[in-house]
């Protein structure tokens, strides 16, 4: 038994879905008798670019043609139709490259056809021939026989080589619409008699991500593995997607900024089964439509939605700011790339959601502007991290503990104070400051591995170095900028910045026993060792000038 994509290939020019320009001129060019020499069909993969061919050589080499219906019974039309017709030879460039290959090409070519009109070279996956053979078929391609005519395949266009794309007319087969998708499947069903919601017609129009082959051989899959109705679950069960509501939820809950709500949803996925990967591809073409609808001002009209669902996503993309579906994209495209090198999806698509749920708990530039964007806006902050047992409030005071005259109102504290000194502030050093410097500027990072910050007075940051070079080198006007920077975004406020050496702390003495001198003056660091010690920080070598 056959595939179903092999069993429904289109037969003649009234079957092919979606490609009505190609088919407009090649009939037209048939019926004016003026077919080219060689046609270049370029497009993404399951488009019916073979088909394609393979009915324009019927209609060629059809008894009753030249015509744009062939018969489809005579000896020519079925054995195209079956890949054993000796005058359409069939060749995939993928394994037939070389130069040799395309030599037996050109010697052949001169024979007149054994039973039809014309001698019809169908070549697959053209892009793969190398450049030797390439050039080769250059000067049987400028000037063929009469009755050769010869139709190259590709998913590359600009892969092939300019002198090539010159000497044929060109197609360009367009990905098919979800409804031209749909249509096929539903035409394919009632054919095979396969009952199916039309949910689940829509589930496996979208899996297939705008290839015909490949939704039909979904369409064959679901077939097998369900003997009655195929419903939308059992669609969702075997193809690992999720589906649109799952996808409204994901993104009201980013909305909302509800991030214990967005992990909740990623355990549920996971723990039912759905493929992670399937469902950050999802969430990705779904951020594009809300991303559209705010540049557009409305959903674009090649969704693969209804109408409510339209409407839904619009009231959903004036709930997102345009900086919270941007940075979401750019995280989940790195899940993306995680995961094509054979990552467990679960984590990155984690830490991605909470990341916008919860921007401020980030230094970036990226997470200010999301700040920044919310607060235009006026959106409600999000929820802040639950509270742990250690970090519960008090408990209230008894009512007759309360004084019957109520206190001056004390003056409200400053937002996010900075902390005055000690592990505070140590704690946002390592966590926060050293990780975004070193982003943004890596070498400052290194000078800073010999620095921390010894407390704030008034709003002046002291940093001790104790590397005299690395504080020169810290103590530009540029660094110093890029610091104070960093540490007004972690400490809440514009803070100044104070760079000192760190004094050598002091030892105490023994009990009972005289004062000894602890420290030995140190000798002054030659010149020589200043630079040995700034090539080992740095990994640097001396490079000398030359005469």
């Amino acid at each position: 038994m056959s595939a179903l994509y092999r069993t429904h290939r289109p037969l003649d020019f009234s079957q092919v879905v979606g490609q009505g320009h190609v088919v407009r001129t090649l009939s037209n060019a048939i019926d004016q008798d003026r077919v080219a020499h060689a046609y270049l069909f370029a497009g993404p993969r399951g488009t019916g670019k073979t088909s394609m061919a393979k009915i324009l050589a019927k209609s060629l080499n059809c008894e009753q043609g030249p015509t744009t219906t062939p018969c489809l019974v005579c000896e020519s039309c079925r054995t195209i139709h079956d890949a054993t017709a000796i005058d359409v030879i069939e060749m995939d460039a993928a394994s037939h490259r070389g130069i040799d290959d395309i030599r037996e090409i050109r010697d052949k070519v001169v024979l007149r056809p054994v039973l039809g009109r014309y001698k019809i070279y169908i070549v697959d996956e053209a892009h793969m021939l190398t450049k030797e053979a390439s050039n080769a078929v250059l000067k049987t391609l400028e000037e063929p026989p009469d009755h050769a005519i010869f139709v190259l395949c590709t998913t590359e266009m600009q892969a092939m080589l300019p002198t090539i794309r010159s000497r044929c007319q060109r197609f360009a087969f367009h990905r098919p619409t979800h409804a031209e998708t749909s249509e096929l499947l539903n035409r394919i069903a009632t054919a095979e008699g396969i009952e199916i919601d039309d949910a689940a017609i829509t589930m496996v129009a979208r899996a297939g991500g705008g290839s015909f082959r490949d939704a039909v051989s979904l369409l064959d899959q679901l077939q097998t593995a369900c003997s009655q109705q195929i419903t939308a679950d059992d669609a969702r069960a075997l193809l690992g997607t999720a589906d649109e509501e799952m996808l409204f939820r994901a993104l009201d809950l980013v909305a909302a900024g509800d991030a214990a709500g967005s992990l909740r949803l990623v355990d549920e996925l996971a723990e039912s089964g759905a493929d992670l990967g399937s469902v950050t591809a999802g969430l990705l073409t779904h951020l594009r439509g809300l991303f559209l609808t705010q540049q557009l001002g409305e959903p674009p009209a090649d969704l693969a939605m209804t109408i409510d669902e339209q409407a839904r996503l619009a009231e959903q993309a004036s709930r997102l700011t345009p900086a919270a579906v941007q940075r979401l994209i750019d995280l989940l495209r790195e899940v993306v790339d995680e995961v094509k090198e054979g990552s467990d999806p679960r984590l990155p698509l984690e830490l991605a959601l909470v990341k916008v749920c919860r921007p401020q708990g980030e230094l970036s530039l990226e997470a200010l502007q999301q700040r920044l964007e919310r607060l235009e806006s006026g959106a409600p902050a999000p929820p802040p991290p639950p509270a742990t047992a250690a970090a519960a409030p008090p408990a209230a005071p008894a009512p007759a503990a309360v004084a019957e005259a109520d206190p001056p109102a004390a003056a409200p504290e400053p937002r996010n104070p900075p902390p005055a000194s000690g592990d505070g502030l140590m704690a946002r050093w390592e966590d926060a400051v050293l990780p975004e410097i070193g982003r943004r500027s890596p070498p400052l990072r290194a000078l800073l591995d010999s620095a921390r910050p010894t407390g704030v007075d008034d709003g002046v940051v002291t940093l001790a170095f104790s590397l005299a070079f690395a504080k020169a080198g810290a103590s530009s006007s540029e660094n110093e900028e890029l610091i104070a920077e960093v540490l007004g975004q972690a400490l809440g406020g514009p803070v100044r910045l104070r760079i000192v050496d760190e004094e050598a702390p002091a030892v105490q003495e023994p009990a009972g026993e005289e004062p000894v001198l602890a420290v030995e003056p140190q000798e002054a660091v030659s010149e020589d060792d200043l630079f040995d010690q700034f090539k080992e920080a740095f990994d640097a070598h001396e490079v000398k000038e030359s005469r």
